[in-house]
């Protein structure tokens, strides 16, 4: 039985997440849909991240088997026919054929996020809901400098939802990086994997330090806390990209 791997992009706003929800519509229910309307069958994509509802994807990676043998090029046209046809804020961006020890969660190396805060007084027009508007002055070299501290192997409990359903809160985050782009903030974070709402977490968090009103001594305190309570309000999923996964074939 062929596996394709499939490259995605989406717009999170419409949907409650990647993962198929009864009863709601979500990224992996679209794309199983619009494959059904390809091949006749009914299948389960696995996706390399679980985003969560609103949050959006330029390059989300998933696989699937399916009976017949297509080829990528018209795998991915007719998917996105299907998608467009049904209005679906989805678009494939290539598809291949894979070996069959090709998992799209459990290959990946790394991934990739980008979290993007509009700092100025007007509110975003045509940015919203892609970006977490911020009006008051940040100071985003005080947001990097404090975001160094949260680089490495650490519990990362203050900073994991109280839903998340990882074994552990052990995480190594490789890459944690906040730049100042006119009036947009832009926070690079990249692991191996993350924790539920962690990304989302720490941005919220540094939000604290780049208003003024945390220290990089309270950000590594509330890293240490160990404890959910000690984190800054969650960032709103928003302005919350997944853009790259990393796998051993490049």
């Amino acid at each position: 039985m062929p596996r394709y791997r499939i490259d995605l992009e989406y717009d999170g706003g419409p949907y409650a997440g990647w993962q198929r929800q009864a009863g709601l519509p979500t990224v992996q229910q679209a794309v199983e849909e619009a494959i059904f309307r390809l091949s006749g069958e009914t299948v389960s994509i696995r996706g390399a991240g679980r985003t969560d509802a609103g949050v959006h994807a330029t390059a989300q990676v998933a696989h699937v088997d399916l009976m017949k043998q297509w080829r990528g090029d018209t795998v991915r046209d007719a998917l996105n026919a299907h998608l467009r046809q049904a209005g679906e804020r989805v678009a494939v961006l290539a598809a291949a054929q894979v070996g069959d020890d090709f998992d799209a969660r459990f290959s990946a190396l790394g991934r990739h996020y980008l979290y993007r805060i509009s700092n100025r007084r007007a509110p975003p027009a045509l940015d919203k809901g892609k970006v977490w508007w911020v009006p008051k002055a940040l100071d985003a070299g005080a947001m990097h400098h404090a975001a160094q501290l949260l680089l490495g192997r650490h519990d990362f409990t203050t900073f994991r939802s109280s839903q998340c359903q990882a074994n552990s809160p052990i995480r190594t985050l490789d890459r944690l990086d906040v730049t100042r782009l006119g009036d947009e903030i832009e926070i690079r974070a990249s692991a191996r994997s993350f924790l539920h709402n962690q990304v989302r977490s720490m941005v919220g968090s540094l939000k604290r330090v780049g208003d003024g009103a945390w220290t990089s001594a309270d950000l590594g305190a509330a890293l240490e806390a160990a404890n959910r309570a000690a984190c800054g309000q969650v960032a709103p999923p928003d302005g919350l990209y997944l853009t790259g996964v990393d796998y051993p074939d490049g």
